[in-house]
């Protein structure tokens, strides 16, 4: 089974809302709740959305600064995934990060879309939390 298929809140009727996510988020709606927490308290200018897609038949989350998308959010049954996605000239900012190897590996063989490529973490606990904002402060200052 792909990814994307294990994304839930496919039906385009029923909107999310935080009781919703809360309800399918468990004991990680906390952690959740904690990344867009630290958004909001630490940049300026953040807002953001649940939208729906067509291509994917699915509600995603849309974060973004001004008008720079800074991640997208997923829901799966037993968790969510953050991503993040950068172009070439990020390379360097995300090398010299204090990011873990695995991530900076990640990024540096991932699958190219176009000249970009995605930094993406399914959230299980407060070290996920900790590389999603790190990741976060590098897309944030990038022009």
């Amino acid at each position: 089974m792909s990814e994307i298929e294990k994304l839930i809140l496919s039906d385009k009727q029923t909107i999310p809302t935080d009781k919703l996510i809360s309800s399918l988020l468990g004991k990680k709606w906390n952690l959740w709740q904690e990344i867009i927490k630290f958004a909001v308290g630490n940049y300026k200018d953040i807002s953001y959305s649940w939208n729906y897609y067509n291509d994917g038949k699915r509600w995603l989350f849309k974060l973004v600064q001004k008008k720079k998308t800074i991640f997208w959010g997923g829901i799966y049954s037993d968790t969510f995934r953050i991503t993040f996605y950068f172009g070439d000239k990020a390379e360097p900012s995300i090398l010299a990060s204090d990011l873990p190897e695995s991530v900076k590996n990640e990024f540096m063989t991932g699958k190219r879309y176009g000249k970009i490529r995605a930094i993406s973490r399914k959230v299980f606990d407060e070290t996920d939390v900790k590389i999603i904002m790190k990741v976060f402060d590098i897309k944030s200052k990038l022009k």
